[in-house]
């Protein structure tokens, strides 16, 4: 064994410390304990686009984390996921302030997420804002921000943060912390003003250059940049049967007393739990009802049930529920599969990255969809295709035969787009979107997102029916995102009807089945510090039973023991289906 001793020697800890940012071959070295920001600030890409974050040895930090040994590092920026919550959590945190100074007395609940980018809010205690109040919250918005405004970070007893809360009239705030497991909160400063936030914010306000306030509805929107358009804000389109559904969904959490996940928890304690689910479940069971009598309403015109909307909202179970009502009502329903419509494998576009682009509207056979659906409705014969997925071939599938009082469900991303059946007229069609569109917040200022709760959903169901772990959803959700961005969203408002899939207590009864999947991420990975997020958000609620779930409900789609999985239309000779 060779010798080193020589090379080995003990010496002081040196002033300075490296930062090495991965992949790119730059090292930079400053003082210890300097804030990782302040190493940051040198690159050139520093604003292009904006940095708002870090990961640092694997674990995402804020621009104002010290950094006390050397680091590897990773820059975030607007155009990542984590650095755009960052901005959004922040400039709402800057809209809280200013709205207090703006209009003391009155209560700001953030709401909603627009699609183009910003929260949709609502004022209490107040009269509407007009648009000059809405221009002078502005305004006083960009004085804090030209002034550059610490965000101030303290970490304080949990008993000193409700008390500060009970003080201020936040019960909200105080009902959701009674449940907290953690002895501490961090709280975050601008000015006089606190509050909490669920995750990392900026270092201060002179950071957020991009937002503006728009009046719509009761009450008005602020608007920030989407991660594709760091440094630009998108029109804001019209979303008259969104907003509808979100405020029908807000009728029901009233109903149910459950404003936020305080109340929820509360429930829960009380042993409400099985009320709560049998309620929401009639509530939806109700709505399913309600639109299979609007189809049978147009049966005189309406010949196919087009289905669409974004990843694990459901619209499987949603599909077999609908034509359970339809069946009900005497109509035959029959279900056409759009998977089978995929070109041959070796046709099928491909995205920016060279990747066959299973999700473009091109991927599949349009115009043979378009003539069998308008043979079947008229009666003909029709022989369908069957896509071989082993092969990636297309090959002759089941003929079939519609009777006069049969109905076509076909369900898929593309069945809200004009382009899909160009050929068909559209009042011969029903369309309906589907989605989680989730409404129940933590609070009035930290709001859940119908993203996390939706990718909550497939971690779930990943495991339990596609031999997915964890890991490997979280890796793929980036992309499933954006082909929602462009093959969904933008054609949602063409729906006739939405359906919110989202259930009350649906976190609470996630918790308990999604947490070990989320532990199993490997660290060391990116997603691994998505899944922490995701665990951290699953701390604020109590879990329920997973028993007390209907087996017919949507949310079995995800956790197993569906009545529905196995269940398929089929005709007896008299054409009738069950």
């Amino acid at each position: 064994m060779s010798k080193n001793n020589n090379i080995i020697q003990s010496t002081e800890l040196r002033p300075t410390v490296e930062v090495i940012l991965q992949n790119t071959g730059i090292v930079l070295t400053g003082p210890r304990g300097t804030a990782i920001g302040e190493f940051l600030k040198h690159l050139k890409e520093w604003k292009d686009p904006s940095i708002m974050g870090a990961v640092v040895n694997n674990e995402l930090r804020e621009l104002t984390y010290p950094i006390e040994m050397d680091a590897r590092v990773i820059p975030v920026t607007m155009a990542d996921s984590d650095g755009a919550r960052i901005y959004r959590r922040s400039v709402t945190f800057l809209l809280e302030a200013a709205f207090k100074d703006c209009f003391p007395g009155a209560l700001l609940t953030v709401d909603h997420s627009v699609s183009s980018g910003g929260f949709y809010c609502q004022v209490e205690n107040h009269t509407p804002l007009t648009q000059n109040d809405l221009v002078n919250l502005e305004e006083h918005m960009r004085v804090l921000v030209d002034q550059d405004l610490d965000f101030e970070r303290t970490n304080v007893s949990l008993v000193d943060a409700i008390q500060r809360f009970q003080e201020q009239g936040q019960f909200d705030k105080v009902r959701l912390l009674k449940y907290r497991q953690k002895e501490y909160l961090v709280l975050y400063r601008l000015l006089d003003h606190y509050d909490y936030h669920h995750g990392y914010m900026v270092p201060s306000t002179g950071y957020l250059k991009w937002f503006a306030l728009i009046p719509f509805g009761e009450g008005f929107v602020i608007q920030f940049p989407r991660k594709h358009a760091p440094s630009e804000l998108l029109p804001m389109p019209e979303y008259p049967k969104l907003l509808a559904t979100f405020r029908q969904y807000g009728h029901w959490l009233t109903r149910l007393g459950i404003e936020s996940v305080g109340a929820l928890n509360d429930a829960i304690c009380e042993d409400r739990a099985k009320e709560l689910v049998l309620i929401s479940e009639a509530l939806q069971g109700q709505h399913i009802s309600e639109i299979a009598a609007q189809v049978v309403n147009k049966i005189s015109q309406t010949k196919i049930i087009l289905i669409a909307g974004p990843s694990s909202s459901g619209k499987t179970t949603f599909s077999k529920r609908l034509a359970v009502q339809l069946l009900a009502h005497g109509l035959s329903p029959f279900a056409l599969e759009m998977d089978n419509y995929f070109v041959d494998r070796d046709l099928t576009p491909k995205d920016e990255n060279g990747e066959f682009d299973y999700e473009h509207l091109n991927a599949l056979n349009l115009k043979r969809l378009g003539n069998d659906l308008q043979q079947l409705v008229t009666g003909q014969e029709v022989q369908l295709p069957h896509y071989n997925f082993k092969e990636g071939m297309s090959e002759e599938g089941d003929i079939v035969q519609l009777h006069q009082d049969q109905i076509i469900i076909l369900e898929g991303i593309h069945g809200l787009n004009p382009a899909l059946l160009p050929n068909i007229s559209s009042e011969q069609t029903f369309k309906i979107y589907v989605s989680c569109l989730t409404q129940l917040n933590l609070d009035r200022h930290n709001r859940i997102s119908t993203t996390d709760t939706r990718l909550l959903r497939r971690v779930a169901r990943d495991a339990t029916s596609r031999g997915y772990n964890a890991f490997q959803t979280i890796q793929r959700w980036e992309s499933v995102r954006r082909g929602e961005k462009t093959h969904i969203f933008p054609y949602q408002e063409n729906a006739d009807v939405f359906f919110n899939s989202a259930l009350v207590f649906e976190l609470s009864a996630l918790k308990n089945f999604v947490e070990p999947l989320l532990r199993q991420v490997p660290y060391g990975t990116l997603e691994y510090i998505e899944a922490k997020r995701l665990l951290a958000l699953l701390e604020w609620f109590l879990p329920i039973d997973t028993e007390l779930i209907p087996d017919n409900s949507i949310l079995r789609e995800f956790i197993g023991g569906s009545i529905l999985k196995d269940f398929k239309l089929w005709k007896n000779e008299s054409g009738n289906g069950f």
